[in-house]
């Protein structure tokens, strides 16, 4: 009984239990009235020995004199007229234990407190296996989904990651530019050296997107040799055609495949968000398309920006008439 009081006939405190000896500040109470320590709270009215007494066996609510702990327990009668309390924390018993850093040691091994105590260290290994759960799963998720907005191949963004930057983009109000670009000789490539070489192609350019663009910028591979970049803040057609040509020139440098080489080129087609009272996704890309294809007409290799109701097809490069 760690938390026992034993009391002699005449109230004064003759032992107390270790558990209960660790909560009292200083000597112990020995030879001392029981309840100039210890008060009754409930049943009421207990204010002498003899109505201690005459409660036994009757559920106590006790506190330490001065001190925050408060205890439940039962009185019985011993031999001779004293009493045997024996005290225990209840409600209270998780926040007594880290209060007073109390362990199962503290309690006897019947004390249903030790089961308490052992389903309190069972919630919390679990709790802590959930919440490392929680974050594996969490971490899973962000790895999920960054990877499927991710082209697997490039590293770049994919069509879908595209679908929802360019309409955010928009949203923000900002100015921007959209940059449709598609190789030019990639089907050779792949055609004459394979696949495999037509992959590391598609690496090297994206490669060289990322050299001659910003890390604000968004870069995705849209199809098979088909890419856009979004410039968010760039409406100047002369840095964007400077950007546009360092893109293609990066493109045009030999890729080196095994004992082979491959040359590649890009043709460019470039929409501005200022050209709209109200730039559309839709549109926008679709505008970027068309100038792409005139820039293809034009020669490959070649830069058109989309103009409106301007037939491209007719227009020279933006750059050899700047």
């Amino acid at each position: 009984m760690p938390m026992h009081v034993g009391l002699d006939a005449a109230g004064l405190i003759t032992s107390v239990g270790p558990t209960l000896a660790k909560l009292i500040e200083g000597p112990l109470p020995l030879k001392v009235a029981f309840l100039k320590v210890f008060e009754v709270r409930r049943p009421a009215g207990i204010t002498s020995i003899e109505t201690l007494r005459e409660r036994a066996g009757v559920r106590l609510h006790v506190n330490l004199r001065g001190k925050g702990d408060a205890f439940r327990g039962l009185a019985v009668s011993t031999q001779g007229g004293g009493i045997l309390l024996n005290l225990s924390f209840g409600i209270r018993l998780i926040d007594a234990v880290r209060q007073h850093a109390l362990t199962d040691a503290d309690f006897a091994p019947t004390d249903m407190a030790v089961e308490m105590l052992y389903l309190v260290e069972v919630k919390q290994a679990v709790m802590t296996e959930l919440r490392r759960l929680n974050l594996s799963l969490q971490g899973a998720k962000a790895t999920a989904e960054q990877q499927a907005l991710t082209d697997t191949l490039t590293g770049l963004r994919n069509r879908r990651a595209l679908q929802m930057a360019l309409p955010a983009l928009i949203a923000q109000g900002v100015d921007f530019a959209l940059m449709h670009i598609d190789l030019d000789y990639f089907k050779q490539v792949n055609d004459t050296f394979g696949h495999a070489a037509g992959d590391v192609v598609l690496r090297a350019v994206a490669d060289a997107l990322a050299v001659e663009t910003r890390a604000s910028d968004t870069l995705a591979r849209v199809g098979g040799d088909e890419f856009v970049v979004l410039l968010p803040g760039l409406s100047d057609t002369t840095r964007l055609a400077q950007i546009a040509r360092r893109i293609i020139d990066q493109v045009m440098q030999p890729i080196e495949f095994e004992s082979t080489t491959c040359c590649i080129s890009a043709s460019i087609g470039l929409t501005i968000s200022t050209l709209y009272d109200g730039p559309d996704a839709a549109r926008m890309l679709c505008d970027a398309d068309n100038a792409l294809y005139a820039a293809k007409r034009a020669g490959r290799a070649q830069v058109k920006f989309y103009q409106p109701h301007i037939d491209l097809s007719a227009v020279t490069d933006d750059l050899q008439t700047a």
